[in-house]
């Protein structure tokens, strides 16, 4: 097997299995298979970060969360000139250990579970990409100042907050056009918007959120760090 050996007390095998360091098989480099594949201890499985290296890496090699398909796409470094990981335990064991999402303003730590698996949004240049002004051509689009509702922020341009449109600027693309998402575009039960640079650490400031829930989009919330894109006519 292949396994992480980068922590002093624990590894991750290339299977998925977890184990300290005094019971793994030197000779083979595999954890003993007495325990489930897979753990995810310290792990949150809505935003994918981890406390822990080994448990992020092995967290991520769940084929639920993770194919060889899907992280042979990434590539190892943001440039058009670097390879792409060969399988998911390359790709596991880099994405948790250099991750763009677990920091902010390049010096600091999101939160603390240091440690992202998530794949990128963008996974490949050859997949189609969505018209990001489907939709949208007719409207207004505003941008609310902190504790403002897109209800409010619609009638200060002398318009009227469009509830049906609220699902179409609901996307990574459309929110990057408008706001620089500088923290990256992070899945949420919010509304779509951006985060205040100077927001608690554990709201990933200055990032960019999406619903992953449409049901809750609405025209009425609103919060004090959350800068809302708003559909206007």
């Amino acid at each position: 097997c292949r396994n992480t050996v980068q922590g002093r007390a624990l590894r991750t095998d290339d299977r998925g299995y977890i184990c300290s360091v005094l019971d793994i098989d030197y000779q083979s480099g595999c954890c003993p298979q007495a325990r489930e594949p897979y753990p995810c201890n310290g792990c949150n499985s809505t935003t994918r970060c981890c406390d822990t290296y080994e448990y992020c890496v092995s967290c991520c090699l769940n084929p639920n969360q993770t194919s060889d398909e899907a992280s042979s796409k990434v590539r190892i470094a943001n440039h058009h000139s670097s390879s792409t990981y060969r399988d998911s335990f390359e790709f596991c064991m880099g994405r948790c250990r250099h991750n763009s999402k677990s920091v902010v303003h390049e010096n600091a730590y999101a939160t603390e579970n240091h440690h992202w698996f998530s794949l990128p949004t963008n996974l490949s240049s050859e997949q189609p990409k969505p018209s990001i002004d489907d939709g949208l051509q007719s409207l207004a689009i505003v941008i609310g100042m902190p504790r403002q509702s897109c209800e409010t922020a619609c009638k200060l341009s002398k318009q009227t907050c469009q509830s049906s449109k609220l699902s179409a600027i609901n996307k990574c693309a459309v929110l990057q056009k408008y706001f620089r998402c500088r923290g990256s575009c992070i899945a949420s039960i919010s509304q779509p918007a951006e985060v205040s640079p100077f927001a608690p650490s554990h709201l990933h400031p200055a990032a960019c959120l999406f619903a992953t829930q449409e049901n809750v989009l609405s025209c009425e919330a609103y919060n004090e760090h959350l800068r809302r894109l708003c559909p206007c006519a």
